[in-house]
């Protein structure tokens, strides 16, 4: 989901680049989606040009949230075959469970008949779901099927929500193989606030940010995978190294109590608890949501107004088309795919308000005849 951009698409060669470091340091499970924007595509040419098909596992998702017939699914199904160059999907996902209404409204459509003829001819090897519900609906989920895996959203600022630890712990306990997304949650426990990254270096564990996120899922047994939105060479990396060093159950009392103190440190600082997935786009009116929550959190986990409005006005303000909140016409399409469940309109008005003072809006407007915008 995360690949680099390149003018409207991904930046093919820099990707393939990233994923054959990945695949020669021992990465095997690589999670598309139909919906990431040129994502199957791009994998599936990589993996066909350079002969990887067989040494890796594909994992992608149906979006059951835009399909209302069998015959929708199954030319949507063929279509990511298409786009990712293979005959088989080796780990296929219904996408972003939120309430068990979307399973019953796939079971009407004979989505169970569906996935056995797929998995009796071998286009679909392992089927699952991904999650961004409450703990309650995923055992509800969990348990209304038999899955072969599961994927939630997990990491030490969402222990307690979503699926949460229980969820966790209920697959694990099936037997369920149990994928992790969102491990360091859109890049937050990576820009960590200044109080947050000296107490971790002044813990003497030597970690990064990112190695304390990583490690303290390595650090549960009940954790199969976990996904990282890499898109550098340095981030692969820096994620399988953490990955092949860490062990389950690991992690000391002080290690726990590190954890609990940036936890805390993060939680009294953030505005809007946006994980950047991009869900709630596109606005039809152009909304930048994600952009102007990651710029409204800035504000108050960097402790730097000034910065964060500058930033804002640069990149949001100053481009051909502008995605200020103050364009949102309250149509509430962006809170009707949010995971996070977050009260989109009224976050916007205050984020808006925080971010363009007048002296701002002012400045703004002068920039985009400046720039002739």
């Amino acid at each position: 989901m995360r690949f680099t951009k390149k003018g409207t698409g991904i930046d093919y060669e820099k990707a393939e680049k990233e994923i054959l470091l990945a695949i020669e340091k021992g990465v095997n499970y690589f999670d598309t989606a139909y919906i990431y924007p040129g994502s199957e595509a791009c994998l599936g040419r990589i993996l066909e040009e350079n002969g990887c098909r067989d040494r890796i596992n594909i994992a992608t998702k149906l979006p059951q949230y835009i399909l209302h017939s069998e015959k929708a699914v199954e030319k949507t199904f063929q279509e990511e075959l298409s786009r990712l160059r293979t005959d088989h999907i080796d780990y296929y996902l219904m996408h972003m469970f939120t309430d068990y209404v979307e399973w019953e409204k796939l079971k009407a459509l004979g989505i169970e008949d569906w996935i056995m003829r797929h998995k009796a001819d071998g286009s679909i090897r392992q089927i699952g779901f991904s999650f961004h519900g409450d703990t309650d609906t995923f055992l509800k989920i969990l348990n209304a099927y038999d899955w072969d895996f599961c994927q939630i959203q997990y990491n030490y600022l969402d222990e307690y929500s979503q699926a949460g630890r229980e969820g966790l712990k209920a697959a694990a306990g099936k037997g369920i193989p149990v994928i992790i997304m969102e491990p360091l949650r859109g890049g937050k426990l990576v820009k960590l606030p200044s109080k947050a990254k000296e107490a971790l270096e002044m813990s003497g564990t030597g970690y990064t940010p990112a190695e304390l996120g990583l490690r303290w899922l390595w650090n549960q047994p009940e954790v199969t995978c976990v996904l990282s939105g890499m898109n550098s060479a340095e981030m692969v990396e820096e994620n399988i190294r953490i990955a092949s060093e860490a062990e389950a159950g690991e992690f000391t009392e002080e290690t726990f109590a590190l954890t609990d103190r940036i936890r805390q440190i993060i939680r009294e600082r953030e505005k809007v608890g946006c994980t950047g997935c991009r869900y709630c786009m596109p606005c039809p009116k152009g909304v930048d949501i994600p952009g102007t929550f990651y710029y409204y959190n800035l504000m108050y986990l960097e402790n730097s107004k000034s910065r964060a409005r500058f930033e804002y006005a640069r990149n949001v303000g100053l481009r051909g088309e502008p995605g200020f909140a103050s364009q949102c016409i309250g149509c509430g399409k962006c809170e009707a795919h949010c995971p996070q469940h977050l009260p989109i309109r009224e976050k916007l008005k205050e984020a808006d308000r925080d971010l363009r003072p007048l002296v701002y809006k002012i400045g703004i407007s002068i920039g985009r005849k400046v720039f002739g915008r």
